[in-house]
């Protein structure tokens, strides 16, 4: 499994590339803001020789969405989230005016991901952990085999997502880390929505809000 961070718009969000070696590829939370963070993620596609086949999102906060109409127009794919993720996305214009941003045309969904044990995503199986309390819908994607979660924004380095947004809550938040997070395994390596990469472990021990 190969995976490339690009930290890109004003909020400092972390998009992820995620690609096999017969170079199938999805994107997670493409926050793409601007034409050269844009130009960049392209580039960087057609250097690798990868074929992008799905985005998928954790949760639809417009720092996670941006990239969204790019994406469509460039390689013609829509996103998928959870259902429970839907009145956010809905409202990504809104927010981004209340920002004072840019406001993008952002695609129909392509459908809508649940909790499984098993998600095909670029010849990897997740698991999708249904991990609500930042957002109504966040979720996350567990890969057993590589030991790597992609949180979101539920779990940071020495921190946890924000709850003061519509639709979160700080308990439910709690409850998702401790019943879906902090049960993995201590080596599982996780990349977050922000900030850099840690561990469960880690985690365990030295988060102070947990």
């Amino acid at each position: 499994m190969e995976i490339h961070c690009f930290t890109v718009n004003p909020f400092s969000e972390n998009s992820y590339l995620i690609w096999s070696e017969s170079k199938k590829a999805i994107v997670i939370d493409p926050g793409f803001y601007s034409q050269a963070e844009q130009y960049a993620f392209k580039e960087f596609i057609l250097e690798n020789g990868l074929q992008l086949e799905k985005v998928v999102l954790t949760h639809a906060h417009i720092d996670h969405i941006f990239g969204l109409e790019f994406i469509f127009k460039e390689f013609g794919l829509q996103p998928w989230m959870n259902l429970y993720e839907k009145p956010v996305y809905l409202s990504g214009g809104q927010i981004s005016q209340m920002y004072g941003m840019n406001v993008f045309n952002y695609p129909e969904p392509a459908g809508w991901i649940d909790e499984q044990l098993e998600y095909p995503l670029a010849d990897f199986n997740f698991e999708v952990l249904f991990t609500p309390g930042h957002s109504p819908g966040s979720i996350s994607f567990y890969n057993k085999e590589h030991g790597v979660l992609f949180s979101g924004d539920v779990l940071f380095e020495g921190s946890i997502g924000r709850t003061d947004l519509p639709g979160g809550d700080h308990m439910t938040l709690i409850s998702s880390i401790q019943k879906k997070l902090l049960i993995l395994p201590h080596s599982t390596k996780v990349y977050s929505g922000h900030g850099g990469i840690t561990t469960i472990g880690q985690e365990k021990m030295c988060n102070p809000f947990l």
